[in-house]
């Protein structure tokens, strides 16, 4: 709306030929004009500069002057002109003081702009509503930018250095959850792609372009979204021969070390009008984009889809006014956490131009009013392609500051902790044969337990074997691994807040089936001295039926085992029914009898240490022994 707006005063500005008493003045700006209609304008420039100099009070040639250097995005020159424009003499069209207000604010003149806005207001009484909703808007920005310079956020941005920026236009950066990946869009004259580079002894290595299966020499690919395991990633495509409109989202896969040909994710997603800047979540149940289709509150908004059960994406719903403004959003990131969002907008009070907010979903589902990050993290300049690591210290960003490497280059600075997302961690590891030590083709499922909702579903690559799960704070996980004709490896996470700096690391050794083979259930649950299931204990049951059914002639005892608290016969007791809970419930799900058989054992085969107190916990346990197969 900003760039129309701009137009309407443009034409204004340009066609008014207000005339010079002083004749070479006159003469030098009726010259200028036949530059201005070629898009010559350095020779207009020229020309008008003359006009100027014979003629220190000819209005209008400083005004389109103004107009030149605002079309050429030269917004200080375009400012100092209007200025002198309006000095020069009474105005006769009072839509300058909009103009120029506009050029005040985007060079961080708030003062000086908010007066011309009002002046705007105050003497253009026959402009459309929607011209004087803007000054409005404005003025709401130069009273929010004059408060935030008089309260700076901590701020100090580093360069990511040579290896990763280069002498072209660096941007749009994308982090794996552990920052030893980044991915981010190059310009290289013209051609947008996608380069990566990998941290190895805390150094990022010389950027490399991605894949050749991505990267296309005719089409651009950028603002791109990387889920935190790096292994899929969504992107924009334009005016691809697959493509249903103007810009479309796609999707690739990891294959190994290299990556799957891009997918169009359809049109539930894509539309003919123009959808780019994806962002997934970190569970991949939900694609935050952007998108001009009918039904937003105008503007590019930001939109979201969520995945049904079937594996497909629902019809996007608008984020809402709390996000979405009549102006534009921009560049939406979900962060790991799953609840905060990190977006641009022009819409909401900000410094100039876009600016960096968050948003955060609230209990029943809808997101926070916007917050602005503040000064001078945000500025007159627009500010967009924002992202959080994983461990929302460090905030990442792109910008043409001085002393870079080239025309734009990928910044990191700490993140203010008022400004930083809930606290995540991840798990991640390798899975191998117990035995050959090859990399396997696995499923990891985690869940959460109090929601039953899956933050992890993978199946590793057998090249790779790798893995990485990202896991928010204050929440309970049941983890599995598990691979055809291999038996079940079980994990349980309880994560606080603290363990946000603790990332976890695993190397899964995979048991084949055999005889012999025990398995550790560290997701059945019992309340003390009871042996009910408790409902968090179904999602490891349901993996082990899974198992029973898939593996026909297994046959498993289920041993329940106590700690040496209280009474020997007792504990006895309660270890048999527990066991025996396991075993209704397996049969009541479809396990054939004859796979099953249960036994306690009480405390007499401690696997821990009853000294301490996790000794005694970790026996309290419930373990199932390969008896045929």
């Amino acid at each position: 709306m900003g760039r129309y707006l701009f137009l309407i005063f443009l034409c204004f500005s340009i066609s008014a030929f207000g005339q010079s008493t002083v004749k070479k003045a006159q003469n030098s700006f009726e010259d200028a004009q036949q530059f201005v209609r070629q898009n010559v304008f350095d020779e207009a420039i020229k020309h008008l500069n003359e006009a100027i100099k014979a003629d220190p009070k000819f209005q209008n040639a400083y005004l389109q002057l103004g107009d030149i250097y605002k079309r050429l995005r030269n917004t200080q020159k375009a400012k100092e002109n209007y200025r002198l424009a309006v000095a020069a003499a009474p105005l006769e069209n009072p839509n300058t003081y909009f103009i120029l207000g506009e050029t005040e604010l985007q060079t961080g003149d708030y003062v000086q702009a908010k007066t011309n806005f009002e002046n705007f207001l105050a003497k253009a009484l026959n402009v459309d509503e929607k011209y004087k909703d803007k000054a409005k808007k404005y003025i709401a920005d130069c009273n929010f930018a004059v408060t935030a310079l008089k309260k700076p956020v901590a701020y100090e941005p580093f360069n990511m250095g040579f290896y990763v920026n280069s002498e072209d236009r660096d941007y749009f950066p994308a982090l794996t959850a552990d920052g030893q990946t980044i991915i981010f869009t190059r310009n290289v004259k013209g051609n947008e792609d996608f380069y990566t580079s990998v941290k190895k002894n805390g150094e990022w290595q010389k950027a490399q372009s991605l894949s050749e299966n991505i990267n296309t020499p005719n089409f651009n690919e950028g603002a791109q979204s990387i889920s935190p395991d790096g292994r899929y990633l969504f992107f924009t495509g334009c005016n691809r021969p697959d493509g249903l409109g103007r810009c479309d989202i796609y999707v690739c896969r990891r294959e190994g070390n290299d990556w799957s040909k891009p997918i169009n994710l359809g049109q539930t997603i894509n539309t003919g009008e123009w959808e780019s800047q994806p962002s997934i979540s970190a569970d991949g149940s939900a694609l935050y984009f952007l998108s001009n289709r009918p039904g937003g509150f105008g503007g590019y908004d930001i939109w979201k889809s969520v995945m049904d059960d079937e594996g497909y994406w629902t019809t996007p719903v608008n984020l809402g006014p709390n996000v979405n403004t009549p102006y534009d959003e921009a560049t939406p990131f979900i962060h790991p956490d799953g609840k905060t969002l990190y977006f641009s907008s022009d819409g909401w009070p900000g410094l100039g131009q876009k600016d960096i907010f968050y948003s955060k979903i609230q209990a029943d589902g809808t997101f926070s009013k916007a917050v602005n990050l503040g000064y001078p993290i945000n500025t007159f300049n627009d500010e967009f392609g924002f992202i959080v690591s994983a461990d929302g210290k460090e905030g990442l960003f792109s910008s043409n500051l001085d002393g870079g490497f080239g025309d734009v280059d990928i910044y990191r600075f700490k993140l203010p902790e008022n400004l930083r997302p809930d606290p995540v961690t991840y798990v991640k590891g390798i899975i191998k044969d117990v035995e050959t030590k090859e990399t396997l083709t696995a499923s990891v499922l985690v869940i959460n337990l109090k929601t039953k909702a899956a933050a992890y579903n993978e199946i590793t690559d057998k090249v790779t074997g790798d893995f990485m799960a990202v896991m928010p704070a204050n929440e309970s996980y049941s983890f599995s691994a598990f691979s055809d004709g291999y038996l079940l490896y079980s994990k349980h996470f309880d994560i606080k807040p603290a363990d946000a700096n603790k990332p976890l690391e695993l190397e899964i050794l995979l048991e084949k089936i055999k005889v012999g083979s025990k398995v550790l259930l560290n997701n059945i649950f019992f309340d003390t001295n009871k042996f009910d299931l408790l409902p968090t204990s179904m999602v490891e049951l349901n993996i082990l039926t899974d198992l029973l059914k898939n593996n026909a002639s297994m046959v498993i005892e289920i041993q329940g085992h106590t700690d040496n608290v209280g009474d020997l016969r007792a504990n006895q007791k309660l270890s048999e029914n527990r066991a025996r809970a396991v075993y209704d419930y397996l049969m009541s799900n479809g396990i054939n009898k004859k796979q099953l058989n249960y036994k306690g054992y009480g405390e007499t085969q401690p696997a821990f240490d009853n000294g301490t107190e996790e000794g005694k916990q970790k026996n309290r346990r419930t373990e199932f022994l390969v008896v045929k197969f």
